[in-house]
């Protein structure tokens, strides 16, 4: 499969599932997979970054190579929300090494305050937050306060996830 032809054929459940099922199979497949979302043009990285999530998650020792590449992606701000989204997805799957841990919590929870951020990206950070609290408990006082001070601007999903927070985090 040409991976590239592929992702700029048709953007779609279908050819994203097409994608993680021939990636899915052999690493090597899949870091040709993250060369495109880290590299390509802005249009293949946006269309790579749906499956990459799906691979992450079926795979998520495979991405480890490639998480400090991945967070320095996360901090621009001249990426695709796409981009973002699809990133800040595969790293729920991720146990995060402790040496991006901080890093990880810092972007997370900016875009939980930014008003700007679309909701799936503020939805997956709090769950990002959420487990990195276990480990890191003294997040949680900022975690709280953020979720009750954006509460009444936010989305359904923002509400569901930071409902669960809160309840674990009494």
């Amino acid at each position: 499969m040409d991976l590239k032809a592929t992702i700029l054929a048709e953007h779609s459940k279908a050819q994203a599932d097409k994608i993680v099922q021939y990636v899915s199979r052999d690493q090597k497949r899949f870091n040709a997979l993250m060369k495109i979302f880290l590299e390509g043009e802005p249009l293949e990285q946006q269309r790579a970054g749906w499956p990459l999530s799906y691979c992450v998650e079926a795979k998520p020792e495979w991405v480890m190579p490639h998480l400090g590449k991945l967070l320095k992606l996360l901090e621009r701000k001249d990426v695709h929300n796409a981009v973002t989204r699809n990133i800040v997805r595969a790293l729920q799957h991720v146990t995060i090494p402790e040496a991006y841990q901080g890093d990880v919590m810092n972007l997370c929870f900016a875009f939980i305050e930014d008003p700007q951020q679309l909701a799936a990206i503020k939805a997956f950070s709090l769950t990002i937050l959420e487990r990195l609290a276990i480990a890191y408990p003294d997040i949680v006082p900022e975690l709280k306060l953020i979720i009750e001070e954006r509460w009444p601007h936010e989305t359904p999903a923002f509400h569901s996830r930071a409902r669960k927070i809160l309840k674990r985090f009494k």
